[in-house]
């Protein structure tokens, strides 16, 4: 995209985020839901279909655009992004890079528009971090597959037209070999969404179990080759937890912004709070990590567009970034005392939400794993 025309996007999407998301996050937090409201205008500033290619209706963001428009959206709840998140990213990187030209037709426009949401079916109870367990099975049928399995927090299920979900389609195989996607509408007989979760935290964003009960699926559901299920799992996730690491450096800026001006405002002993030196070490030991998170994803944006590193990068900036997430929030939280424990105080509501980033979309024990092979690969 031009560097002009993003900078208009940058800045519409920055206005809509603090002035008309942030208002909103308490009565969204209370609510667990987002207002239709916003989901319209997050449709209209082209939000369900940010790194959609621009030939199906997306802006068609590159990764370095991709993270500075996460930053932006980390300054509110972290529901807001996760409403168009799968569309972007897990679930619609899997149709854009591995679906039939069919496929991308009759779907990415969709997306794009905000007219559908896809989710991503991939966690089981049982395999979580490591989906190699997976137990869903696809069995072929003459020209069609029949689908059985139960998946787990599967972000946007409630919410979503279509699932790209993962079975096992060779019943001999083990752990990544022998695993297939399937495009699979929501409304196909056998599929059941269950109710959302009550989370701990990220309040109106919804994920749900889904069970496949000998869902018939066409032949032409089949996402890429047979068998290459795990492949086109673990780049959609690469993607993604770049794109997850830049979103927790948005809310961690947004914490240290709340810490910052609370230590300015509030007194204790007859001063402010932000004049005794052990507040300020708080606040500076937030910046500095904030700064080193914000660099690394930046740098991990440019080798991703470039090639040179789509492994190492996203899982360290991950990793740093969702643990460094939570220092600065637990920070925040100290730096509020008392009042950073109370319900309905903008960093007790960053405490909870943050928790979640340090497991989702590979824990930061997986990331650790995945650093450490790659850098034994050599």
């Amino acid at each position: 995209m031009d560097a002009d025309v993003f900078g208009q996007v940058l800045g519409a999407v920055r206005e809509f985020v603090r002035k008309e998301v942030v208002p909103r996050e308490a009565e969204i937090d209370e609510r667990d839901e987002i207002p239709a409201e916003i989901r319209e205008k997050a449709a209209e500033l082209g939000l369900f279909g940010w790194a959609l290619p621009e030939e199906y209706g997306g802006l068609g963001l590159g990764m370095a655009e991709d993270v500075r428009l996460a930053i932006e959206l980390g300054w509110t709840t972290p529901a807001f992004r996760s409403l168009f998140g799968t569309n972007n990213g897990i679930a619609g990187q899997a149709i854009v890079h591995h679906g039939t030209p069919d496929q991308r037709t009759r779907w990415l426009p969709r997306l794009a528009a905000g007219q559908a949401i896809a989710s991503f079916a991939l966690t089981e109870a049982e395999a979580g971090s490591d989906p190699g367990g997976l137990t869903s099975r696809a069995v072929r049928d003459g020209d069609r597959y029949r689908l059985s399995g139960t998946k787990r927090f599967i972000t946007n299920a409630p919410l979503a037209e279509v699932f790209v979900a993962f079975a096992r389609t060779d019943p001999e195989s083990t752990g990544s070999h022998g695993i297939s996607a399937f495009l699979v509408p929501a409304g196909a007989p056998g599929v059941t969404v269950g109710p959302h979760d009550a989370k701990m935290g990220q309040a109106g964003a919804w994920t749900s179990e889904v069970v496949f009960d000998d869902v018939e699926l066409a032949a032409d559901t089949l996402v890429g080759e047979e068998g290459k299920g795990f492949g086109i799992a673990m780049a959609s996730l690469a993607r993604g937890r770049l794109h997850i690491a830049a979103l927790c450096v948005g809310l961690a800026e947004r914490a240290l912004a709340e810490a910052v001006e609370y230590a300015r405002t509030a007194r204790q002993g007859g001063r402010v709070i932000g004049e005794y030196q052990l507040v300020q070490a708080l606040l500076a030991e937030s910046h500095a990590e904030l700064a080193a998170g914000r660099a690394m994803v930046h740098e991990a944006a440019a080798k991703y567009d470039s090639g040179e590193d789509r492994k190492l990068g996203p899982s360290s900036a991950k990793l740093f970034c969702t643990e460094m997430l939570g220092r600065v929030a637990d920070r925040a939280v100290q730096v509020h005392g008392g009042t950073g424990y109370v319900r309905g105080v903008t960093v007790e509501r960053i405490y909870r939400d943050a928790r979640l980033f340090r497991i989702y979309e590979g824990t930061s024990e997986i990331q650790k794993l995945v650093i450490a092979r790659q850098l034994l690969k050599g």
